[in-house]
C-alpha cells in the first residue's frame, strides 16, 4: 500500500520535527586584544579552520564576529598573526594554544567524567568552559571544582539551573511500537531515500510508522549512541520525502547541502514541541556526559529546546548543520542545547542530503 501525507505531515517528515522519544527509561546527563587586519567576509568558515590547522601549535581556533561581520583566527605569537593576515583574515592574540586547550579537555575526560557535566572549548574566551547541571553536588561537585582549578586559566566552571538530558519525550511525527519521534533531515544513500534522526531514538525503535499503530514506512538501518548521537532509517514505503524543513506557519525551508558549524554563527532549530527558535553557536567539539555514556564532538548552542525536540533539525538557510541531541532548560527560561553535526553523521553512514 502506498502512503502519502497531507502537506502538514509531509513537512514534518521533511526534517523539521524534533526527534522525540517517549520511553519509560529517562536518560539524564551524568552529563587580547584584536590585532588590526583586513575584513574577511570572503573567508569561509572552512577556510578559517584550515588556516588555523596549518598553524599547528600557534593557533587556537576561530570564530565569527557577528558585529564586525568577519571571521577571527586566534593565534599565540606574532609570526602566526602575520601568516593569518597574509591570508586576509583577522588575527587575535590569545594566551592558550589549541594544543594546550585540548590537553585540558583530555584531563577533564580522565579525571572528571561525571554525570551531569559537559565541556567545550570556547574560542572567544580562549578556555575550556565546563558546565555542571543542578544534579552535580556534594563530593562530585568538589571533585569537579578541584580539577577545573588545577587547570588554572585554561578552564572555567559554570553552573546550569537545569538538568542535562536528551530531549526524548513528546513530539508528533513518527512512531515505533513504544516510542514516538520526529525526523531531522531526509537524505539519500545509494540512490535510495533515507532519513537522519538522533541515535538514542534509533537505538529504541527499529520499525517506524507515520501514525500510532500504523503500517511501517521506514526501518532503522544503523544508530550510534552514546559516543555519537545519530541514526539513519530507510524508507520502506512509497512516502513523500522532500529535502526541506517544517517552519511551522511559513514556507518550508529547502535544504540543499550540509555544512560545518562555526562559533558565532546564527542558526535555527525546528522541532515539533517548541517549533522554530533561533540562536547562536557557542562552542564546537563539546563533550556531554549522559548516564549511559559520553557523547563527543557536539555543537553547543544557546538555542532553546524542550522534550519532544530531540533529533530535530538545526540549520542555517539551506544548509543542514545538526541534529538535536540534548541539553537543559526550556524555551521560557532559556538553556543550552547540544547537536550532533550532520556532516559527520552523513560521512559515517555514507549518505547525502537530498
Amino acid at each position: 500500500m502506498k502512503h502519502r501525507r497531507i502537506p502538514q505531515r509531509r513537512a514534518v517528515l521533511a526534517g523539521a520535527g524534533a526527534l522525540a522519544l517517549a520511553t519509560t527509561a529517562t536518560l539524564s546527563l551524568a552529563s587580547a586584544n584584536a590585532a588590526d587586519g583586513p575584513a574577511v567576509k570572503q573567508l569561509t568558515p572552512a577556510a578559517a579552520t584550515a588556516l588555523a590547522s596549518q598553524l599547528s601549535g600557534h593557533a587556537a581556533g576561530s570564530y565569527y564576529d557577528a558585529a564586525a561581520k568577519k571571521l577571527v583566527v586566534n593565534v599565540v605569537d606574532r609570526k602566526a598573526a602575520d601568516a593569518v593576515r597574509a591570508k586576509g583574515a583577522e588575527a587575535r592574540m590569545v594566551r592558550h594554544s589549541l594544543a594546550q586547550l585540548d590537553a585540558a579537555r583530555a584531563t577533564l575526560k580522565q579525571r572528571a567524567t561525571i554525570p551531569g557535566t559537559a565541556w567545550a572549548m570556547d574560542p572567544r574566551a580562549n578556555k575550556v568552559v565546563v558546565t555542571a547541571d543542578r544534579t552535580v553536588s556534594g563530593a562530585r561537585l568538589d571533585k569537579l571544582d578541584k580539577v577545573v582549578k588545577d587547570l588554572g586559566s585554561k578552564a572555567e566552571l559554570r553552573r546550569s539551573k537545569g538538568k542535562f538530558s536528551p530531549f526524548i519525550a513528546g513530539g508528533d511525527a513518527i512512531w515505533g511500537s513504544s516510542s514516538r519521534c520526529s525526523l531531522g533531515f531526509n537524505v539519500t544513500k545509494g540512490g535510495q531515500p533515507y532519513f537522519l534522526t538522533a541515535g538514542h531514538c534509533g537505538n529504541a525503535v527499529k520499525s517506524w510508522s507515520d501514525k500510532q499503530g500504523g503500517q511501517e514506512i521506514a526501518s532503522t538501518e544503523d544508530s550510534k549512541f552514546p559516543g555519537n548521537d545519530y541514526a539513519i532509517a530507510k524508507y520502506t514505503a512509497d512516502t513523500a520525502h522532500p529535502s526541506e524543513v517544517n517552519t511551522y506557519g511559513g514556507s518550508p525551508q529547502k535544504i540543499t547541502k550540509a555544512a560545518e558549524a562555526t562559533v558565532g554563527e546564527k542558526v535555527t532549530r525546528s522541532g515539533s514541541t517548541t517549533q522554530v527558535h533561533d540562536g547562536t553557536v557557542k562552542a564546537l567539539n563539546a563533550s556531554v556526559n549522559y548516564q549511559e555514556g559520553t557523547v563527543e564532538g557536539l555543537i553547543q548552542t544557546d538555542v532553546c529546546a524542550e522534550p519532544g525536540d530531540s533529533g530535530g533539525a538545526l540549520y542555517d538557510g539551506d544548509a543542514a548543520v545538526g541534529l538535536t541531541s540534548g541539553g537543559s532548560g526550556n524555551c521560557s527560561s532559556g538553556g543550552e542545547t547540544y547537536f550532533q553535526p550532520v556532516p559527520a553523521a552523513l560521512k559515517a553512514v555514507g549518505a547525502q542530503i537530498g
